[in-house]
């Protein structure tokens, strides 16, 4: 498992590093990240069965659900591996194939990217909501939200397969470890040999597709809200409207803080260990905090969540 490239020959695979030189920690971290995926999976599959039981869906709440879903799919790409790889407590790490690395990075972006689309999407829809509230079901037609939803998961499938083709055409140094408990594209970057800045421009475009293109929507949309919130004489009617986006914005800041600091930085400044620890709360505790926040902040979805546990609760009864 540890070949090397020579220009010509493609290596067998990598070394997934994981937490390996901290092995009292491992079983603590294990029971830890077990919790939280646990916690995850429940949140997001019971908003993905309560709106799924409502009978008339508005569109925030079809995207919401393909949101619960994307971090359900999100959290299996990664989570799963890494508990079994606590649970080996192997001393160098766990062997992950050159295919398999392959196939968990393109998922990992492909979720992350249709994420993002997902989340310029919402702000268009509670642009339409509060800037043309007359017009909304005209403009905002389930026909349109379905291509929306779909056009969000065709975008970040296919800046995946390009930036995974990209990075996985280039030679790999040295011990192939990947000081990471998944395949990242910056842990892979780091390995690779590049000689110039020209091979790490798919790296830049996907980067510029997936972050800045949805930023640029999303500050666009909440633009045109604040200047009609401001054009607004009733300050109740101001709060109510403030208080649709309280959860998007939430979820949006969150979600683009944290992939802008991991991903929209040069390939000098990244620090293995550091960026390895970052990445833990990324994909652990972010997927469980979107369920949270608009569980909490939306009144649709906290009714259909009570309607849902209260026929289990009957049922049991």
């Amino acid at each position: 498992m540890e070949g090397t490239w020579n220009g010509t020959e493609m290596s067998p695979g990598f070394y997934l590093q994981g937490f390996s030189e901290f092995p009292r920690l491992q079983p603590f971290l294990f029971v830890l990240l077990l919790i939280i995926h646990l916690a995850t999976l429940s949140g997001n599959l019971i908003i993905l069965v309560s709106v799924a039981s409502v009978t008339s869906r508005p569109p925030m709440l079809l995207f919401l659900c393909q949101l619960s879903a994307i971090e359900l799919c999100y959290t299996l790409v990664v989570v799963p591996r890494c508990l079994a790889d606590l649970a080996r407590a192997q001393e160098r790490g766990s062997p992950i194939s050159f295919v398999g690395c392959a196939v968990q990075m393109q998922m990992f972006v492909a979720l992350g990217g249709a994420e993002c689309f997902l989340l310029a999407a919402m702000a268009y829809d509670r642009y339409v909501a509060i800037c043309h509230p007359l017009r909304y079901p005209v403009l905002m037609t389930s026909g349109l939200c379905g291509k929306l939803a779909i056009s969000c998961c065709l975008g970040g499938l296919v800046v995946s397969l390009f930036l995974t083709a990209a990075i996985f055409r280039m030679p790999f140094c040295g011990s192939h470890l990947l000081i990471h408990f998944f395949c990242d594209v910056t842990a892979l970057l780091h390995l690779a040999c590049t000689r110039s800045y020209v091979e790490e421009l798919p790296f830049l475009g996907a980067c510029i597709i997936l972050l800045l293109v949805p930023s640029f929507l999303i500050l666009t949309s909440y633009g045109a809200i604040v200047g009609a919130l401001r054009r607004l004489h009733s300050s109740g009617g101001r709060r109510k409207a403030a208080s649709t986006c309280v959860s998007h914005l939430a979820v949006t800041l969150l979600h683009y803080g944290c992939a802008s600091f991991m991903y929209a930085r040069p390939k000098t400044s990244y620090a293995p260990k550091r960026d390895r620890t970052l990445a833990l709360v990324y994909t652990n505790v972010t997927p469980l905090l979107y369920p949270l926040i608009y569980s909490f902040r939306n009144r649709e979805v906290t009714t259909a969540i009570h309607r849902v546990l209260s026929l289990k609760g009957d049922g049991h009864g």
